[in-house]
């Protein structure tokens, strides 16, 4: 029971337990009470009127995966956001696991490539200790869970798993307190309603890999122009059964610039030409010989 459910404040402390329990009704309405500024003034009533309620905040990302017959296919877009900025609008979001294993990341930029390059690094050592064969997707599944368990949500990684081992294609998605789930298809991120439209739509048990590619491709477009959090081009990872992969790197890139700019005709009035300036004199002066070279340097020993 909290420590706002007292008489003091209108409720029976000895009230019948069972039923609904409307405890944190009291302490909520608390919460949600603009908390007093210290020495405040008027003029600054937006700052000393802030609630204390903690607010949601948004990854700002669309990474998609799906399986096909013969492997898997990962998709992000490259947009990089902070807060409403754009702080880099090509950054790559998939990150290398293991040869076979790829993973999409959502959320915090450092939490997210530093999450993969620690688990990357413990399935390295682990296949160098077991003889050096494919790592299973479960083993980087299950690291990748407990790390993100023992931080409990402070660490802000969303992760889309997937690769190909010896027990086929597996597909996982990874929340950031710890939580998975093994699916054919899923999508994380600010725009992954829009993309889960398009797989709902889109998805069958027996894609091509050329059909596969281009679901994921329409699906992170669908994050890119439907979710300010995400944009600028699509890169896609093909994980294939047989050991090989595909980096498909700015797959397509729906808001090159270029040829708009370059179909702009700028008046020629703006080019200052040569001469423009008049030069009314100009003077040489030879080098007396005074610099330093490598016989004015004193080499000494260090002391070992």
């Amino acid at each position: 029971m909290s420590e706002f459910t007292n008489p003091s404040i209108g409720v029976d402390a000895g009230a019948p337990s069972g039923g609904f329990s409307f405890d944190h009704v009291h302490r909520n309405a608390l919460i949600q009470q603009p908390q007093p500024g210290s020495g405040a003034s008027s003029s600054s009533s937006a700052t000393a009127n802030k609630s204390i309620v903690p607010l949601a905040t948004k990854t700002g990302t669309t990474i998609v995966g799906l399986v096909y017959k013969n492997g898997i296919v990962l998709g992000a877009d490259t947009r990089s956001t902070n807060d409403t900025t754009v702080a880099d609008k090509n950054c790559e979001k998939i990150h290398y696991i293991a040869p076979n294993i790829y993973c999409c990341g959502a959320g915090t930029a450092a939490d997210t490539e530093k999450t993969t390059e620690l688990i990357a690094s413990q399935m390295e050592l682990l296949r160098m200790n077991t003889g050096g064969g494919r790592s299973r997707i479960v083993t980087a599944c299950t690291l990748l869970k407990r790390m993100l368990f023992k931080y409990q949500g402070y660490v802000s990684a969303a992760l889309v798993l997937g690769g190909c081992d010896v027990d086929g294609p597996h597909l996982y998605q990874i929340y950031p307190h710890g939580s998975t789930g093994k699916l054919p298809f899923t999508t994380m991120g600010s725009g992954s309603l829009a993309a889960i439209a398009v797989f709902e739509a889109g998805y069958r048990d027996d894609l091509e890999e050329e059909e596969a590619v281009r679901l994921v491709q329409r699906a992170i477009l669908a994050g890119v122009f439907n979710d300010l959090g995400s944009g600028s081009n699509v890169d896609t990872c093909v994980i294939r059964t047989d050991g090989s992969m595909k980096m498909g790197r700015n797959d397509i890139t729906p808001n090159e610039v270029k040829p708009l700019r370059d179909a702009i005709r700028r008046s020629d009035v703006l080019n200052i030409r040569e001469g423009t300036t008049a030069v009314l004199k100009s003077t040489f002066t030879k080098s007396k010989g005074m610099g330093v070279t490598l016989a004015d340097v004193t080499v000494t020993s260090m002391e070992t």
